[in-house]
């Protein structure tokens, strides 16, 4: 491929983003400004600082991956912040020609400042749709020469949290004293399950999934499957962090017990030396299986190269990321970010780690991007998505005989 040409090809086409956290991809300069504001300490007052010691570019470990958070979401508890922080991720998103997006984050941790769900939520939808009416009123939308933006908001339920991550897990530890930890964590996803699908139905928020998030390893998904069974019922579309710190038991349960339509990084999808269920006598067969399943479900997989990189110790190279496997089993995969500032990419960047690290053609690039827009949850219905999605691989054909990027 002629790399001037293919790097310009990888910035213009139209793009996704199926798994980007709101709180993991602020602008720093946003953030400084943010905390100043709010009284909030940061561990550093400028942005060489934060990147030196918080948001690095290399990470010991998935605490260390995880550390910055505390600050982000701290500065996350007002209606204008969320409202902001969300317009500005999606202008970021613009920029590099995203052209649908679906943020994801948890709305029980952003009630510490008095604010209900609805309101937080309410303040993000805000935000989303300032940045999306200005380029959809824009005259290169209008004329038909580039091609409009949408976007949804997928919300996250917690495998695990602790009572001083927000008031609202709090109050919920104090009202049910008596419970395991299991049954609280599980109670909030229900509720979160029961307020998304409200929110929709009655207010008109544009939420269009249903996340588990947080820490894998000793909190199976199953534990949320009354949560998942909710938002299955009501027809609000389901994505399972799975497989990204845990084997492929765990994309099992996300996928029997949560009715996953879509994962959430799957990285340990292939790995059958980590089935520990004894009841398993092939572990191989197993995983071999499962990933038969996943291809002809046409499940997406979310694919994140670099937080994936930087959190797990097993990957000491892009090249050691299952992507490559993935595409041989005919899996339905696209590239996403994870968190913008915390791994420091763009979606244009991935994709580029991605061609460069897995020797991608020109088709296989165009079966990622175009996954991630057919793999969508799309906010309209589903024949305004194949209008949608015929514009999408129209530009890109174009700008393959434009940009001749082979």
């Amino acid at each position: 491929m002629k790399a001037d040409n293919l790097k310009q090809f990888l910035e213009q086409i139209p793009k996704t983003d199926l798994h980007v956290h709101l709180d993991g991809s602020l602008r720093i300069p946003t953030l400084l400004e943010l905390a100043d504001q709010q009284g909030v300490t940061l561990p550093g007052t400028t942005e060489e600082t934060l990147l030196e010691t918080v948001f690095k570019s290399h990470y010991r470990d998935l605490p260390e991956y995880l550390a910055g958070f505390q600050y982000t979401v701290a500065i996350m508890q007002e209606e204008a912040s969320l409202e902001r922080i969300a317009r500005e991720l999606a202008e970021d998103n613009l920029a590099e020609n995203v052209r649908y997006l679906e943020v994801r984050f948890a709305p029980q941790l952003h009630t510490s400042g008095g604010l209900n769900m609805e309101q937080v939520l309410q303040a993000v939808t805000r935000g989303l749709t300032a940045a999306q009416s200005t380029h959809n009123q824009s005259e290169a939308v209008r004329s038909g020469e580039d091609i409009p933006f949408h976007f949804g908001i997928i919300v996250c339920a917690l495998r695990w949290f602790m009572p001083q991550m927000s008031s609202y897990y709090r109050r919920l530890f104090e009202v049910m004293p008596y419970a395991k930890e299991s049954s609280i964590f599980a109670a909030a996803s229900l509720e979160l399950a029961r307020a998304s699908v409200a929110l929709r139905d009655h207010q008109g928020l544009p939420i269009v999934g249903f996340d588990l998030a947080g820490a894998e390893a000793g909190n199976p998904a199953m534990d949320h499957r009354e949560a998942f069974l909710y938002a299955h019922r009501n027809f609000l579309q389901k994505t399972v962090h799975a497989g990204e710190a845990f084997g492929p038991e765990s994309i099992f349960q996300a996928l029997t017990e949560c009715h996953a339509d879509r994962l959430g990084h799957g990285t340990f999808l292939f790995s059958a030396e980590r089935v520990h269920n004894d009841s398993v006598v092939d572990p191989q067969r197993y995983v071999d299986q499962l990933v038969e399943s996943i291809a002809r479900s046409r499940i997406c997989v979310e694919v994140n190269l670099t937080s994936n990189l930087q959190t797990l110790p097993e990957m000491t190279s892009i090249k050691d990321h299952p992507l490559r496997q993935m595409i041989d089993h005919g899996l339905s995969a696209t590239i996403c970010t994870d968190n913008r500032l915390v791994s420091h990419t763009t979606v244009t960047r991935e994709l580029c780690l991605a061609v460069e690290h897995f020797d991608l053609g020109i088709e296989q690039i165009r079966n990622l991007v175009v996954a991630g827009f057919k793999g969508s949850f799309f906010p309209g219905n589903y024949a305004d998505k194949r209008v949608f999605v015929r514009k999408v691989i129209d530009r890109i054909e174009h700008l393959e005989q434009v940009l001749n990027p082979i």
